[in-house]
């Protein structure tokens, strides 16, 4: 048996059991595991930490699996207990696979030759809605599409899901990290499935240092990025042994991707600010893209086939790099800046975790340390709820290196390090308990890496409390 296989069994008797689908981690993990890995190489490699997926993730896993096979299922003996159910149960289980992947063979069918969606895997043809999570998972990275942890802050989400729908689309989400930019992202393009678009998310992120060495080399991983996720990487080397860089890239786009769809197609860059520090390549691959976003407003025939373009750019720090206004992709579109939670908002995840019966003035106290600030207050939750701590000790040792916020904090601070000029405007703003101007650089970039916010007359202060008190007695010591 191969692992795609044992995939489509295992799937289907979680559906089965809790009427949702593995998520992805849970299958890096039983991927991973199936090729013998240990929970460290999958973190290394995965940018997960060990201890999440030791004992969260792993764990919750195999107890669902040990709930859907009848018998205790490790990460050990998982392979040996799915032969196990095969010989013993040969009749039931082919017949609860078949019910399960209906939507999966209808998608199959539209994505036959003759269907005009061909390679595109992505389309979900089925109106079921997914089964909302409510057991909080441990908050890194995106929120999946099947949790009840994330929280929606009007009218943001509506925009977003109505302008991605508008013929050669360009949204723009900025905030700092871990404030739910691809949590965001992720949702705009499930709306985009579900009105027949085809969809492709490719993260800036996980790009080789090499990519970056030329236009050439960078625009060419862009297109077979997008090209293999499509189904559609037979012609692009043709495309590759003539015109210049740019040149090419649009004409594979043009006549080997947007030319071969029926549908619209959404493509969303995740990590955009990684390229900022190439600054050639930047500045073409910004260009290129701006001129793509005008192609859909030109009127002529090559227009209606540049309007099945959309795009979704994600980044966290500002554009430091100067860009021609007419020739920037940052001052068109829909431009989304996420915001910290208000209260009513962080209110509503306190009541999706069940068992915090949390009265007004302990929300308060929460937000008076850390603002609303979603990762920060999601972190808490997650561990006052699996009491691991109370509200009260995490509050005195939030600032602390014992501390739940360690990590993030020491994040921060690795960042200000590189950057000793930011280290002396920062140290300013701590120690000051009013707002205070600083030079519009300094502000510029401590508000892009989300450590201050403004305040009237461009000036700044801390972001939160956690920041002021920790970073006090941390910064005269860099």
């Amino acid at each position: 048996m191969d692992f795609e296989t044992a995939f489509k069994i295992l799937d289907a008797a979680v559906v089965a059991q809790t009427k949702r689908h593995l998520k992805d981690i849970e299958v890096t993990i039983l991927r991973s595991s199936w090729q013998g890995k240990k929970y460290g190489e999958i973190a290394q490699v995965h940018g997960y930490t060990t201890e999440y997926l030791q004992h969260d993730v792993g764990p919750k896993l195999w107890q669902m699996l040990s709930a859907a096979f009848g018998e205790k299922v490790s990460k050990k003996n998982f392979q040996a207990a799915l032969e196990r159910q095969q010989l013993s149960d040969t009749a039931a289980l082919p017949k609860q696979l078949e019910a399960t992947l209906q939507p999966q063979l209808k998608r199959e069918k539209m994505t036959s030759p003759n269907s005009g969606y061909e390679g595109n895997e992505e389309v979900l043809l089925t109106n079921e809605q997914p089964q909302l999570n409510t057991e909080p998972e441990f908050p890194v990275g995106q929120v999946p599409l099947t949790s009840s942890f994330y929280v929606e802050r009007p009218p943001i989400e509506d925009r977003c899901f109505q302008e991605i729908l508008q013929p050669g689309a360009l949204i723009r989400i900025k905030a700092s990290r871990q404030m739910g930019k691809t949590s965001l992202m992720a949702r705009i393009l499930d709306e985009a499935r579900k009105h027949g678009c085809q969809t492709v998310a490719l993260s800036f992120h996980l790009a080789d240092k090499a990519v970056f060495t030329s236009l050439d080399t960078f625009l060419r991983w862009f297109c077979e990025s997008v090209g293999r996720k499509l189904k559609q990487l037979h012609q692009l080397d043709d495309y590759w042994s003539i015109y210049g860089s740019k040149d090419k890239t649009t004409a594979y786009f043009e006549e080997c991707l947007l030319e071969e769809i029926d549908s619209p197609l959404v493509i969303s860059l995740d990590g955009v600010d990684r390229i900022f520090p190439y600054r050639d390549i930047a500045e073409d691959f910004f260009n290129l893209l701006r001129a793509w976003y005008e192609y859909a407003k030109y009127g002529d025939r090559s227009s209606e086939i540049w309007k099945k373009l959309r795009l979704v750019l994600v980044h966290s720090k500002e554009v430091y790099i100067p860009l021609n206004i007419n020739q920037s992709p940052f001052n068109v579109g829909l431009s989304i800046e996420l915001q910290e939670f208000n209260q009513e908002q962080v209110q509503i995840l306190v009541e999706r975790h069940q068992g915090l019966n949390w009265i007004d003035t302990q929300v308060e106290k929460l937000m008076e340390m850390v603002g609303g600030h979603p990762y920060l207050v999601r972190l808490a939750l997650y561990h006052v709820q699996h009491q691991d701590i109370t509200l009260e000790q995490l509050l005195q040792t939030a600032p602390t290196e014992a501390g739940i916020y360690k990590d993030h904090l020491r994040g921060h601070l690795c960042n200000l390090n590189e950057h000793p000029n930011l280290v002396a405007a920062f140290s300013q703003v701590v120690k000051s308990f009013v707002a205070i101007e600083l030079d519009s650089e300094s502000a510029f970039k401590l508000h892009s890496m989300g450590l201050v916010v403004y305040c009237n007359d461009n000036k700044v202060m801390p972001r939160c409390d956690l920041y002021r008190q920790y970073f006090q007695n941390r910064l005269s010591q860099l």
